[in-house]
This record gives C-alpha cells, sequence and structure tokens, in this order.
C-alpha cells in the first residue's frame, strides 16, 4: 500500500511539474506556422552555417586525413609484402578529403543559403 501511494504521488508530481513548466507555442497572431518556421530558419541559419564550417567540416576532414594516411600506410606495406600496390582506397579516400576540404566554399550555394 506504501508502495501504491509514493507511486501515486510521484506520478501527480510529473503531472503538476509539466503542466506549470509546459508552454503552448503560437506562431503569431495570424497562426501562419510556416512564417514562424520561415523566420525561425532565417534567425539561425548564420549560426548554423558557421558552425559546420568551424566544426563539422574540420572534424571530418581531420578523420579523413586520418585514415588516408593510414589506409597509404598498409598499402605500402602490403607492397612491401606482396609486389602489388592496391590504390583504389587510397584514392577514394584521398578524393574524399579533397570534397570535404572544398565543400564550404560552393555547397552553401548550392543549398540556397
Amino acid at each position: 500500500m506504501i508502495r501504491f501511494k509514493k507511486l501515486a504521488l510521484s506520478l501527480c508530481l510529473v503531472l503538476v511539474v509539466s503542466i506549470l513548466f509546459g508552454t503552448t507555442a503560437f506562431a503569431a497572431g495570424t497562426g501562419d506556422v510556416a512564417g514562424a518556421i520561415e523566420g525561425t530558419w532565417n534567425d539561425a541559419s548564420g549560426q548554423i552555417k558557421t558552425v559546420v564550417n568551424r566544426v563539422v567540416f574540420p572534424a571530418i576532414d581531420l578523420i579523413l586525413a586520418v585514415f588516408f594516411f593510414a589506409k597509404l600506410g598498409l598499402a605500402y606495406f602490403d607492397y612491401r609484402k606482396h609486389g602489388q600496390f592496391e590504390w583504389a582506397a587510397p584514392a577514394i579516400l584521398f578524393a574524399c578529403l579533397v570534397f570535404t576540404l572544398t565543400a564550404p566554399l560552393y555547397i552553401w550555394n548550392i543549398l540556397g543559403l
């Protein structure tokens, strides 16, 4: 019985807190939801662009560079062992690295930002 009371009290507490802190979001006075979303996007797009250019692309570049040089080293060791250099994996990683290094210059024009 005590366990049931504790459970009921905690559920009531969660309900009261969610009612107190839950707010209803209205889209301006006209009810134009699309306009509210566009306005929010226009305000935040500059910040998103800055974060992607300064954080996301450099992180991807770093990961690809590490993989590229590791794969290049492994390909060299395979060459020394078997006498045949496998170019496919290092070439693909190099192409991806070049793509992500140059992406901030043109990706925003493609996306229309």
